[in-house]
């Protein structure tokens, strides 16, 4: 492919990061006694952003918080009139579809985010299980059919089935590093005994 033709690939695919309010993400986390919930949101979601580059990479939330602190960063905002990731993510999946031929969902709390931009493409939909094998960390669609959001408990399977609804072809893209996302303290655990260097905090730094 020419580097002219790359770009315009580039262009035509979105990233879409939703990040709930840092005072309210992460209640498990808090429950668990971590210190530094709100610093440690941040980080994963910086981190992740930055893997995303160099694609357009939208910020999707409904927090002043969150956008005050997104556009101080230089990252472009979706603000979202609806509460809650499905709704929200359906919305700004309408908006973008319209502009990008395909759009990308990608959660703010993953663990190992290096090369994301870089997500192979091998069906219509592209989902990445989380760790656990149930839900979505990674949802890559095609904008040519409105695909219905099925983020939560069983997620995986749930995008399955709607993309055979939609007649489109799927693939769950594992094992991955990008199906370790940090939802309680084990998880922190579970990612100090497999980091390397450059990789987030780990759990020491927020007990």
């Amino acid at each position: 492919m020419a580097p002219r033709d790359v770009t315009r690939a580039l262009v035509r695919h979105a990233m879409v990061v939703p990040l709930k309010d840092f005072a309210e993400a992460k209640s498990r986390l808090r429950e668990d006694g971590l210190r530094n919930v709100e610093t440690l949101v941040r980080d994963l979601a910086t981190s992740v952003i930055a893997s995303c580059e160099p694609h357009p990479t939208f910020v999707l939330t409904e927090s002043d918080d969150v956008e005050q602190f997104a556009r101080g960063q230089g990252w472009a905002v979706l603000r979202s009139p609806h509460g809650g990731l499905n709704p929200a993510s359906q919305w700004a999946f309408g908006q973008l579809r319209k502009v990008f031929w395909r759009i990308t969902f990608v959660h703010g709390d993953l663990q190992h985010p290096s090369g994301i931009a870089h997500l192979p493409i091998s069906a219509d939909v592209m989902i990445v299980p989380d760790h656990h094998g149930v839900g979505t960390t990674i949802l890559s669609l095609p904008a040519s059919h409105m695909f219905h959001m099925r983020f939560g408990p069983g997620s995986a399977r749930a995008h399955a089935r709607e993309a055979d609804a939609q007649g489109l072809s799927w693939a769950f893209l594992t094992p991955s590093p990008w199906s370790r996302d940090v939802d309680v303290a084990s998880d922190l655990q579970l990612h100090n005994s497999e980091s390397e260097g450059g990789d987030p905090p780990s759990l020491s730094d927020w007990c």
